[in-house]
Parts: structure tokens; C-alpha cells; sequence
């Protein structure tokens, strides 16, 4: 099993709630389980026009799915969600990111691991700093502490916001 890192984000049609589904839908993936979740994090949107507010998060997930196959069940659960992809960096209601996939490094034309601009997103990578520690090393040899230090977390706010239900709560899930 490989340990993934998955960035979760939505910032339309009730934005906890999308958080919240999309978590449980993770935790339904075949051949994989989920570990960690992180707090819900407030971050300013970026990309075009006028956009309401993020709410971000990170999860550590286990599994023997391969990149691919990763990416092609989180992009499901999107489009179950609702999103619609029409302007790049534009409002969503899902936006589900494989951040890192053990110590992979990967580019084709449909995905790109680690997670192109991981290193500037502060919304990234908080959450993801919750869940592993600063000592998570990345594959290009970087360590999150050193990373999450060179990006100020600005106006993130980690909101206190359970991404849960009654059965799934942030932390370990073991």
C-alpha cells in the first residue's frame, strides 16, 4: 500500500457539506484506506473574477491503486458532486488534488505528482503539516517544515470546523 495525500477544496453550493460527502466517498475507495484527515482550513480563492472564500483540507489515504486509477476515482467523485470544469482556477464545489503519492515523481499529460505548485500553496500545505508532521520529506528531498516555513500562512485560517460525521472524525483513523 502507498501512502497518498489527497487536497480537498470547495468553495460553492454549501462548501462543508461538499468537504464532508467527498471524505465519505473517499473512505469508500476499493483498496484503500483512509488514515488522516486535517482541519477545515479558510483560504481567499485564487484564480479569476470575484470568487467566494475556500474551505481546503488534506486526507492520508492508503492505497494499492495506481496514480491513474487514483486520479480517475477522485475525478468521479467531483463530477457526482457537481463539478463542472469550464474556467480554470474558478469556483467549484469539489476540487480533489493528489498531492503526493509516497515518493513518486510524475508528469503526463493528465497528472503531474507531486502536485505541481504544492511548495506556494499555503492552503495545501497547513493542512497537510496537521496530519504528517513537519518531517513528511517529499520526493524532491524537501521537507513540509522547511516548505510550510518559506510559505507564510497568511490569511489561512484553520477554521475549527469538523469535516465529519458521527462516524469519521479528524485525526488518526485507525
Amino acid at each position: 500500500m502507498i501512502e497518498a495525500y489527497i487536497g480537498l477544496g470547495s468553495n460553492l453550493e454549501e462548501p462543508l457539506q461538499q468537504l464532508r460527502q467527498a471524505l465519505l466517498a473517499i473512505a469508500e475507495l476499493p483498496s484503500s484506506h483512509l488514515v488522516h484527515v486535517s482541519s477545515a482550513y479558510r483560504s481567499a480563492a485564487v484564480g479569476p473574477g470575484e470568487q467566494p472564500d475556500y474551505l481546503n483540507a488534506a486526507v492520508q489515504l492508503r492505497t494499492s491503486l495506481d496514480p491513474d486509477a487514483l486520479l480517475q476515482k477522485l475525478q468521479r467523485i467531483e463530477l457526482a458532486q457537481g463539478r463542472v470544469r469550464t474556467v480554470r482556477w474558478g469556483p467549484r464545489t469539489l476540487d480533489l488534488d493528489i498531492l503526493l503519492y509516497g515518493d513518486l515523481r510524475l508528469t503526463t499529460p493528465t497528472l503531474t505528482i507531486p502536485h505541481p505548485g504544492l511548495a506556494q500553496r499555503n492552503f495545501a500545505l497547513y493542512p497537510l503539516l496537521e496530519i504528517c508532521g513537519p518531517n513528511l520529506v517529499l520526493p524532491d528531498g524537501a521537507d513540509l517544515g522547511t516548505l510550510t516555513a518559506r510559505c507564510p500562512q497568511g490569511e489561512l485560517v484553520k477554521t475549527g470546523l469538523r469535516l465529519t460525521g458521527d462516524m469519521l472524525v479528524p485525526g488518526d483513523m485507525n
